[in-house]
């Protein structure tokens, strides 16, 4: 079904892996373009809860093969034809998602991971914005998720800069949710996610919606939206689940609708 990615799903987790790992799972034309299908797939589909993206071998994603990049190269097509359509197709996602770091991520993928919710690094990851060793500027959403996560100061300090960074120091500074053995790796991610998966699935994605749109709103308007917003959790059946294992005293069993 793919050639430059893998996908299986289980208890409500939906797992991608980018499988080019002689290429350190660098990104090319193909996988950009199977990247978006199956989030679009993955959108529509009710029964996934939680999507995790992860890495083949020993790297999470480098980046762009620049194997593939020529002097002529029109970078900023590239961008709008195969890179912009992904992260917005991740944006839209109202489900939550998480990075599951297993190795280096470097330029692109770097931005991959910024444009999920949730980071989740091996203690053998790391990260480094790869752009400026080729005269490029971080792209793919790149500089509008870092300084929101980072601050602007450390965000121009790893983009102009472009050292590698310890997965430890990553979570010193906000980009890393949590730093996970590598012996428990795949067993930690799976509980983190379907922890995810169990929880009121309509609720994670207005929350994640709202967040987004407090960057371009005043408080009244963020007011009103929480308003609407808190309707629509209220007539869900998750709300009146939630509702009645409280007074019954007893775990709720969130089903997502």
């Amino acid at each position: 079904m793919f050639e430059t990615i893998k996908l299986e799903v289980n208890n409500g987790v939906a797992w991608i892996t980018l499988n080019r790992p002689d290429k350190l799972n660098a990104f090319n034309e193909q996988m950009n373009r199977e990247m978006i299908r199956v989030l679009k797939n993955i959108t529509k589909n009710p029964e996934i809860r939680c999507l995790v993206i992860t890495g083949e071998g020993h790297a999470f994603c480098s980046g762009e093969d620049l194997a593939g990049i020529g002097q002529e190269t029109n970078h900023g097509e590239i961008l709008r034809n195969r890179y912009n359509p992904m992260v917005k197709q991740l944006a839209a996602l109202e489900k939550p998602i998480i990075a599951a770091i297993n190795g280096v991520a470097a330029g692109a993928g770097v931005s991959l991971a910024l444009a999920c919710d949730f980071r989740l690094a091996s203690e053998k990851a790391s990260f480094v914005e790869a752009f400026i060793h080729i005269g490029l500027i971080p792209d793919s959403g790149n500089l509008y998720y870092l300084p929101r996560l980072v601050g602007q100061a450390k965000a121009l300090e790893l983009s102009v800069l472009g050292e590698k960074i310890s997965a430890e120091e990553a979570k010193s500074i906000g980009l890393v949710t949590k730093v996970m053995s590598a012996d428990n790796w795949k067993a930690e991610i799976t509980s983190f996610a379907e922890r995810l998966a169990n929880m009121p699935t309509k609720a994670i994605g207005m929350i994640k919606r709202y967040i987004n749109d407090s960057w371009n709103c005043n408080l009244n308007e963020i007011l009103e939206k929480e308003a609407n917003g808190q309707r629509a959790a209220g007539l869900t059946e998750d709300h009146k689940e939630g509702v009645a294992a409280f007074l019954e005293k007893r775990k709720p069993q969130f089903n997502g609708y």
